[in-house]
């Protein structure tokens, strides 16, 4: 399969399972969905990647790596489905974008870079329709949560994936967030959490929205650049709300789907310009390399 088809099948995955998800909340709520869905992925990933002892000798920092990695995983899932409790998916799914968009912007010093971010801050205006429609502050909250815990994770992600080979530490992290989750989740689901209904749902949620678009992306990291990745996962919020309309019965209007778009083009722009700026900061790496034209071709060049 090409890896943009990968890339979109992972998307696709992670919003089946936030729209899904729902389905089970009279049940167990979302913290109790939340702790089976790490609960099962987490097994699977174990049972797929298999990590081992020799990932963790040699390297004092693995440990602290992996459990910062749960900490905020676990913060982002109870923050992101609590979120959808209280907001349509596709606006949540927007606003935790935010997070890797602001990574992305992290560091710039162009005037230029600022033109994204402007229009990052449009969309989200738009989002509460122009300001003609009220937000639930609660269920913002929760999505800037998310989106923090997201940014935060993509960061300690990228130390983790220099020290475990494959999805080692990835599989470890899940079933930390999964431990870290567990009291929350069992108080608020009490025995609901055996519910076959709920074990179900929960199943198909780790599936679709861990197992699945963790090891397509890692499979399309292998094939593609990073920009082409992340131009590709600027669809998450209009894949989000096409699922909570779908899934959920989720009716967005048109400022708030105006909204969503200019965020994912805002996210597009900010990985070009990202690229660029990279691109001239190497070249300017390599310039300040190179012998001078002027030195004698005959003396060596301090």
């Amino acid at each position: 399969m090409p890896a943009p088809c990968l890339v979109l099948a992972g998307v696709c995955g992670t919003q089946f399972g936030a729209a899904f998800a729902p389905r089970a909340y009279p049940q167990a709520g979302a913290a109790g969905v939340v702790f089976l869905r790490l609960l099962i992925a987490g097994v699977l990933l174990c049972l797929l990647w298999r990590p081992g002892r020799q990932a963790w000798t040699g390297d004092k920092g693995a440990w602290g790596t992996v459990l910062a990695a749960g900490v905020l995983l676990a913060g982002h899932h109870l923050a992101f489905f609590e979120a959808v409790n209280h907001l349509p998916l596709g606006i949540v799914a927007t606003i935790e974008f935010l997070g890797p968009f602001t990574i992305a912007l992290a560091g710039s010093r162009r005037v230029i870079d600022l033109l994204p971010a402007c229009l990052a801050a449009g969309g989200v205006f738009l989002l509460g329709d122009g300001g003609g429609s009220s937000l639930p502050l609660g269920g913002l909250a929760l999505a800037v949560a998310a989106a923090g815990c997201w940014a935060g994770y993509i960061l300690v992600s990228a130390r983790m994936a220099t020290r475990f080979s494959g999805g080692q530490g990835l599989a470890v992290a899940i079933v930390w967030a999964a431990l870290l989750s567990a009291p929350y989740g069992i108080a608020h689901a009490g025995g609901a959490l055996l519910d076959p209904h709920v074990l179900g749902v929960a199943a198909v949620v780790a599936v679709a929205s861990s197992v699945l678009p963790y090891s397509l992306n890692l499979e399309a990291l292998r094939r593609i650049p990073p920009r082409v990745f992340g131009v590709l996962t600027s669809l998450e919020p209009a894949a989000g709300s096409l699922f909570g309309l779908i899934v959920l019965g989720q009716h967005l209007h048109g400022p708030q789907w105006l909204g969503i778009a200019a965020v994912a083009c805002a996210s597009v722009a900010a990985t070009y310009l990202g690229t660029g700026r990279r691109a001239t900061s190497r070249v300017r790496a390599t310039r300040r390399c190179v012998p001078e034209e002027s030195a004698p071709r005959n003396e060596p060049v301090p």
